[in-house]
């Protein structure tokens, strides 16, 4: 197993409970935009407890960047993340990732099931390729949405938000239903990229299979 030691170079605060950790890059490192790697904390207690996180960065720049939630009452590796400072050490283990871009569609998205899509959304728009795509972005509040000024700016009107625990002029509210989908998806003869909580992905998928929705053009990954 490939192991890389990197150097943490900044730390902020994305949302109230989502970092943005940028480090430097390993010569020669690669991986595909939507893709991941394990990472662990170079601190003695925590270099052998992995979680997977996934590139924010795009595979062209000089510098990595990882977008995570963390999970402080867990006591766990996101908690110690919130730790960390500049120059502390984290360890990169495989790449890894079953979302990869295939094609224009609809991606979907819960809470920070949206990471992979931010590397791949970058990447499109390096490439002058956004076209129709469309990003649909379930959260339970306006303040958990991750870079919304962001994908605002890159989709326009082909970013839909929705959130299930607050009400906000001009941002649907509730689940993704069938219904839902059906007021803002017009072509179901698309690619759709789900990437969340396995509850909601699963209810999602069988939504989609229930609209006919061809099960070859549905891509998962868990969250």
């Amino acid at each position: 197993m490939e192991q890389h030691r990197v150097r943490v170079k900044s730390v902020e605060k994305v949302t109230l409970d989502v970092l943005k950790i940028v480090t430097n890059k390993p010569q020669n490192y690669t991986f595909r935009p939507g893709q991941a790697t394990e990472v662990s904390i170079n601190l003695k207690g925590w270099t052998d407890k992995k979680r997977p996180f996934t590139f924010t960065s795009l595979p062209e720049n000089d510098y990595l960047e990882f977008t995570i939630k963390t999970y402080p009452a867990h006591k766990g590796v996101t908690n110690q993340l919130l730790l960390l400072k500049t120059d502390d050490e984290l360890i990169l283990h495989d790449v890894y990732g079953a979302i990869a871009y295939r094609g224009e569609g609809i991606f979907i998205a819960g809470g920070a099931g949206v990471t992979p899509f931010i590397s791949i959304f970058r990447d499109l728009e390096l490439r002058n390729e956004i076209g129709g795509n469309k990003l649909i972005f379930a959260n339970k509040a306006k303040d958990d949405i991750i870079y919304e000024q962001e994908f605002d700016r890159l989709l326009g009107n082909n970013f839909i938000n929705i959130l299930s625990d607050e009400k906000v002029d001009d941002y649907a509210q509730g689940f993704i239903t069938k219904e839902f989908l059906r007021s803002n998806v017009d072509d179901l003869d698309k690619h759709f990229y789900l990437c969340g909580p396995p509850p909601m992905m699963d209810a999602v998928g069988e939504i989609l299979l229930d609209m006919h929705v061809n099960e070859k053009f549905i891509v998962k990954e868990a969250f």
